[in-house]
């Protein structure tokens, strides 16, 4: 029956019936990022107005640099790692909680010898990312020298 609660079961960072996902429909801009959507696709969640998605990326790994019209909520549950979120780059611990407001430049990155993984929660229905398409939209997405060397496009 559609819209019933239920449980998805866990077996570590793996879920019972949730296949791995390509990260993306391309294969530029990222690197070493698979996804699992927990809930708000299947038929019988339609009454979600979000979807709650776990991103794993490996080590040395990344994820693509973009920017949304949507807002994002991220809680790391795995490893450590580091992001580009607006204009600074900061360092991420274990149950770090984030914020991504709407418009906000972010990437992930796996820096360390370990896993990163996070939870993801958008809304259902949302935009397609922006991507810089050139190291000069990328001087105009992100001022600090630094930072622009740290990211990934």
């Amino acid at each position: 029956m559609a819209d019933q609660s239920k449980i998805i079961r866990s077996g570590g960072l793996t879920w019972s019936d949730i296949p791995r996902k390509y990260y993306k429909n391309s294969t530029t801009g990222f690197k070493g990022i698979a996804r699992w959507v927990l809930l708000g696709e299947r038929d019988d969640e339609q009454a979600l107005n979000i979807q709650t998605r776990y991103f794993e990326i490996a080590a040395g790994g990344y994820s693509s640099l973009e920017r949304h019209h949507h807002p994002h909520t991220v809680v790391v549950i795995r490893g450590r790692g580091r992001m580009i979120l607006g204009n600074q780059l900061e360092e991420l611990n274990l149950f770090d909680t984030i914020y991504i407001a709407p418009k906000t430049i972010h990437q992930f990155h796996a820096d360390g010898a370990e896993v990163f993984g996070f939870i993801c929660i958008v809304d259902r229905y949302r935009d397609r990312p922006e991507v810089p398409d050139s190291p000069e939209t990328l001087e105009k997405w992100i001022s600090d020298p630094e930072v622009r060397r740290f990211a990934k496009i």
